[in-house]
């Protein structure tokens, strides 16, 4: 089934306890539709760039069976920019500078190639542009999935709270779900945000795991324990593009389903960690993906004798 997914496609400095770097490629559409390129065929990514990007960029995406049909090129403007630098423990970090540039005033069209989209992914940007989204979409896709940020919460949370009621699946982080409910039970959190209308919540709690509240039910995933983390940016991206995309290989948006998807996203998030921006998930192979999957059964698999 065909995913389309609206996001930003950046360029990343980044400083970690292992090294930094210049510019290198990143936003959450680029690591998005990476990560579920390995699953589905029909990949459509709509977002904006400047004259400034690299075409060998978007030729990487392009080699991934990503249609940029959608990916606008402002030869005039230049690409937004996120430089950050994270502390020893990876779990915090300090934005040093954001440069919005083509985001600014960034205007999604939706081509008339992806208007029958079955899934559709908002990555996380601004809500009114992803409210945009849906509205010019001719046909409702069969799952929208959202992702947001404390960012928004803090300077755009009226326009949240009007597009969550449009939307299937949301993801957030612990510290996310607590701002938006005021509630510091996750439980209680994640039943206040299907009160606000997405009936499937995904609360991510970076190396602890990912825990998938759908209606009534509660799955919990681990995070697979690594003896390195180099670059955490880009990780939830990760796990969106590797969930979402799952999901539209399959065609199946049953619990049974999602709890699948679920670790399909977590272990390509721990590939993702292992080295700067997307470098580790541009060149994985099929059989890398199918062994970390069976680590992460093995992580949680057991059982009992009566």
């Amino acid at each position: 089934m065909s995913l389309l997914t609206i996001g930003s496609v950046a360029f990343d400095a980044l400083e970690t306890p292992f090294g930094k770097t210049d510019k290198i490629i990143g936003g959450a559409a680029t690591f998005i539709t990476l990560s579920a390129s390995y699953f589905t065929k029909q990949n459509n990514l709509v977002a904006v760039v400047g004259g400034d990007f690299p075409p060998e960029m978007i030729s990487i995406l392009v080699q991934h069976g990503v249609n940029t049909e959608g990916l606008q090129i402002r030869q005039d403007e230049k690409t937004f920019f996120w430089s950050g630098r994270y502390h020893n423990d990876m779990n915090t970090r300090d934005t040093v500078e954001v440069q919005l540039n083509v985001m600014e005033n960034f205007d999604p069209i939706i081509p008339e190639s992806y208007q029958n989209c079955q899934y559709l992914m908002l990555g996380n940007t601004a809500p009114a542009i992803q409210k945009t989204v849906i509205e010019r979409l001719k046909n409702r896709p069969k799952l929208i999935m959202l992702d947001t940020m404390n960012f928004w919460m803090e300077i755009a949370m009226d326009d949240l709270l009007q597009v969550l009621p449009l939307v299937d699946v949301l993801t957030v982080n612990d510290e996310e779900a607590r701002i938006l409910t005021k509630e510091y039970s996750l439980v209680r959190a994640a039943a206040k945000i299907q009160e606000m209308g997405p009936k499937t919540v995904i609360i991510k709690k970076g190396e602890h795991g990912a825990l998938l509240f759908h209606e009534d039910r509660i799955f919990f995933a681990p995070a697979l324990p690594l003896e390195e983390v180099f670059d955490p940016t880009g990780a939830g991206d990760t796990f969106a593009g590797g969930f979402i995309g799952y999901l539209a290989s399959t065609d199946d948006i049953s619990f049974d389903n999602m709890k699948r998807a679920i670790i399909y996203g977590s272990a390509m998030a721990s590939f993702c960690v292992e080295k700067f921006g997307a470098e580790r998930i541009i060149n994985l192979t099929a059989d890398d993906i199918r062994k970390r999957v069976s680590e992460f059964v093995r992580l949680s698999a057991f059982g009992i004798e009566e």
